[in-house]
């Protein structure tokens, strides 16, 4: 049975950023202030079922993941969470560990459709990789219910591996940064879905973004979304 609170490491654009504002409105969520938001009206017109679409996404908010969601071990605590991220974030950067800078692009991955990076970024691999290593003492084994959950029999055997000692299958070199925007598209739909997201985020695929913060994100129980508990710069 699943334990909660849930907390789980993402990276999610500033609050106050244009891509924030993109990604919370598509998704119809802000898990900044934990509200609703409109959907763009030419996305509802293009796609009257957008909500439906938004679904699974919606319910962890705009992010992509660094460490993906878990219960605090039985010797953790929140405090002791949040005071870890922090110091992480405030000492990360140094002359030999850049901070990952990406070109985004929106592209299809097998059934949804996410926000990924146009080129292998090393620097963001490492970023993933010391997220899930550093913070790895503050998650409490995970129980047979969620692993069962992640499909193990469809998974390959480095992936199955991954799953038994970190808890999420797809870390280091299975590791794909993505900020997802939709749920399972047909894949009959899969191209004009597609089309209709290019052409929405079409003003944040022209420039480099930086991947400058670790978000800790919470989720109460089963039934509530995932909402910033707390944001951290990478410096």
């Amino acid at each position: 049975m699943t334990s909660f609170p849930r907390y789980a490491l993402y990276y999610t654009p500033a609050p106050d950023s244009a891509l924030a504002s993109l990604g919370a409105g598509l998704l119809g969520y802000d898990a900044f202030s934990g509200s609703d938001r409109p959907f763009p009206a030419d996305v509802s017109a293009a796609l009257p079922d957008w909500h439906d679409l938004t679904r699974d996404p919606r319910k962890y908010g705009f992010h992509a993941t660094l460490k993906a969601p878990f219960a605090l071990a039985s010797d953790a605590t929140e405090a002791a969470l949040l005071a870890a991220c922090e110091q992480f974030a405030g000492s990360y950067v140094t002359p030999s560990q850049p901070l990952p800078l990406i070109r985004p692009v929106t592209r299809a991955l097998g059934s949804f459709i996410a926000m990924v990076p146009d080129a292998p970024s090393p620097a963001l691999q490492a970023l993933a990789a010391r997220c899930v290593e550093t913070f790895d003492r503050f998650r409490a084994p995970l129980t047979a219910t969620d692993r069962a959950r992640r499909n193990p029999d469809a998974l390959s055997a480095q992936q199955v591996a991954y799953l038994d000692r970190w808890g999420y299958p797809y870390v280091f070199d299975e590791f794909r940064f993505h900020m997802t925007l939709t749920g399972r598209v047909p894949a009959e739909r899969r191209d004009a879905v597609l089309a209709v997201l290019r052409a929405q985020t079409a003003t944040q695929t022209d420039a480099d973004l930086a991947i400058d913060r670790l978000a800790v994100f919470r989720q109460d129980s089963a039934a509530e979304r995932f909402r910033v508990l707390a944001h951290y710069p990478l410096t």
